[in-house]
This record gives C-alpha cells, structure tokens and sequence, in this order.
C-alpha cells in the first residue's frame, strides 16, 4: 500500500507540474526513475509522520497546557486587542458561588467548605462587593501537628468575609483593588504528636480582622495582607502547652506564565503565642486553572516556627456568564478582568502553640474575698491580647 500512493503521488507530480514534466521529457522517463522517486517519496513521508509524531509527543509532555498559542495571545495582547475596553462590567461581573478545600498548613488546617463572591454595586469601571466562606475543619492527619505540638482533632465550623472594592484604570490593564473583613476559628485539640501524655484538652475560639491591598495586569500581580488577631489570643490547649494565634503581615508577587498558569512568591512576618513563633518567612505557589472555574494549588512556606510545610488546595466557582458569545467570554477571560471576581486570598486564623505552659500562664483575679483580698488562678483563657 505504501508503494503505490507514492506511485501516485509521483505520476501526479510529473504529470501535472511543467517543471517536472520537462525533466521526465528530457531524463527521467525510465522505470529506474520512478522507483527511485517513489522511494525517495516514502521515505519523506515516513520522515514526516515521525517528525510530527515527535512534536506531538513534545507538545504534550509541556505542563499545565503552556504552550497554548491563544493563552499566549491572551496574555501579551493590550486592551484594545482583546475587546476589553467595550465590555461592560454589568454583564461580565456576576456572583459566583462554589466550594473551596484546602490540606493542612503552617498553622491552618485540613478544611472544606462552599463560598461565594456578590457584587453589591456595580460601576462602569469598579465593584464594590462581598466575599464569604465556611469551612468545615477536620483533623491533622498521620498524627502530624498543624500547630507544631498539639494536634486539632474533630470538627468545627470557621467563618471568612470580605468587604471589598476593586476598580480598573483608565485603558484597563491594571485592576486595583482594598478589602477588610473579619475570621473566626473554633479549634478543638486532641493528643500531642511529640510522645508526651496530654490531658483536659479543650476547644477554644479564635478570631482575627484582616485587610488586604490588590494590583493586577495581565502578567503580574502583587497582593499584600495583614491578618491581626482580636479578643482572646492565648489559650491553654491541654495539660502541658498553650496556643495563640498569630499576627501575620505578608506581601506575595505573582507572574502568569499563561493565562491559565501562575505562580508566585511572597514573604511574611510573623509574631505571636507569647513570643515564640516571631519571626519571617517565606512561601511559593503554584496554581493552574484546570476549567473555567476550577483550579488547582500547591503551596510551599517556610519559616524558623513552623519550619518547612507543604501543602495543597482546590476551589470551584461556578457563575452566571454561561449564555455569552464565545468572543464575550474571551474578552473576559484575561487575568485583569476575571481578578474583579476572584475570591480573596490569605484568609486563614493562624495558630501554633508553646511547651510548658505553666511557665507562660499569666494569673487571671477571678474574686475577692471577705477580707478584701483577691483571688487568683490559673485559668483558660491564660491571655489576652499582647
């Protein structure tokens, strides 16, 4: 069979194209000819078909989809280019709803839980809007401390809101936006993952305000937070340690390497639970957006506290654009425009806890008695805030 389509593709191509025909005419009119050529013809298709085989095998070995040419049209086009200046926010700002999980962290736990994004008010080039969450916390897995001695064990509801306005610039190629909101933990512990003998371990309630400044283009995003803890910080966690959580102040640089494709790298500071996990530190992310709406995470952080930790998460949204035209929705699809919906990020009640608490106990009065003394004790909470 090979043989004879290069017979054919031969014969086509001496027949029909002048030049040839003239060397057939003048040289090449023998049986000799036409098998040479006929092989010379197999063996540029067979060259071909590896080739492209090769480049296939290439193309998708590349992680993540990086080398899609529209992505990369995406990513480098302006505004004008990619139709972002006609779109109206009204229709491509929708609220979007979803769930979100997340493995345990450097003082974060294992969680999973539904959130969503609502725009209050819409403008012509801004949003002013609300984002929230509930999670459901789940144990430390294999017996590993998320807050480095104590483990969280059973299950409990943590609550996150955002209030926040986002606005483009005048050409839209940068969104800037502000947020603040509130957070709350509940945290119930079970036995310690460093061999010692725990006992009177308790559920204890932590909560932090938090505020966050966001830019955005197409290729870069920088994103800066402080998560401060209010009301009760410290509390004694069992028989021998005491957790509080912790006051974090970080900044993160992103790069999209595709649209669908980013990474970043942040720094932070630390300080809190008596004074023993103060200190910097420093984490990487990696993210890929599988679908629209669904993407995928990795996280690597390290710092003196909580050393190095590894950790994953995936988040589904899923909104109200699915009748639009396929240019509408690729107009919306760049980086500038789809971080006006984005949920917020970095929004977790940190915790990491201390040996010895006896050591650390501050007495807390919790009467007087008949001859005017007070009474003090140890008691949980053991701090407020420092």
């Amino acid at each position: 069979m090979p043989f004879a389509w290069g017979e054919w593709i031969t014969n086509l191509l001496i027949d029909h194209l002048p030049t040839l025909s003239r060397l057939k005419n003048s040289y090449f009119d023998t049986n000799t000819y036409r098998f040479r050529f006929n092989h010379l013809m197999q063996h540029s298709i067979r060259l071909s078909l590896s080739l492209a085989g090769t480049a296939a095998l290439a193309l998708t070995s590349i992680p993540f989809g990086a080398a899609r040419a529209e992505d990369t049209k995406v990513a480098q086009g302006t505004a004008k280019d990619l139709g972002v200046m006609s779109i109206s926010l009204k229709d491509a700002i929708k609220p979007n709803f979803g769930f979100q999980g997340a493995l345990q962290g450097a003082g974060t736990p294992n969680q999973a839980g539904i959130g969503g994004f609502l725009p209050l008010v819409t403008g012509d080039n801004s949003v002013f809007f609300l984002d929230a969450q509930a999670n459901a916390n789940f144990a430390d897995y294999n017996n590993y401390s998320s807050i480095i001695n104590t483990t969280v064990a059973g299950t409990t509801i943590s609550t996150s809101s955002r209030l926040g306005y986002r606005f483009l610039n005048s050409d839209r190629s940068w969104m800037f936006g502000v947020n603040a909101g509130y957070d709350s933990r509940p945290m119930a512990t079970g036995a310690a993952d460093t061999g010692v003998n725990v006992s009177n371990s308790s559920t204890v309630f932590y909560q932090q305000v938090a505020a966050g400044l966001e830019a955005v283009s197409n290729t870069w995003n920088f994103n800066a937070y402080a998560l401060v803890p209010v009301g009760t910080t410290q509390y004694r966690l069992n028989s021998n340690y005491s957790g509080g959580s912790l006051d974090t102040y970080g900044l993160d640089v992103g790069y999209s390497i595709t649209p669908d494709f980013k990474a970043s790298l942040g720094y932070y500071y630390q300080q809190g639970d008596l004074g023993t996990a103060d200190g910097s530190g420093v984490n990487g992310r990696l993210a890929y957006n599988i679908s629209n709406g669904l993407t995928a995470g990795v996280n690597l952080s390290y710092d003196q506290a909580f050393e190095t930790r590894f950790s994953a998460d995936l988040k589904y949204r899923f909104g109200g654009n699915g009748n639009k035209t396929a240019s509408e929705k690729k107009a919306w699809q760049t980086p500038v425009i789809q971080s006006l919906t984005e949920t917020v990020r970095n929004r977790d009640v940190r915790v990491h806890d201390a040996t010895d608490v006896n050591k650390t106990a501050r007495h807390h009065c919790v009467y007087t008695d008949n001859n005017g003394y007070s009474r003090c004790v140890y008691a949980t909470p053991i701090g407020g805030r420092r």
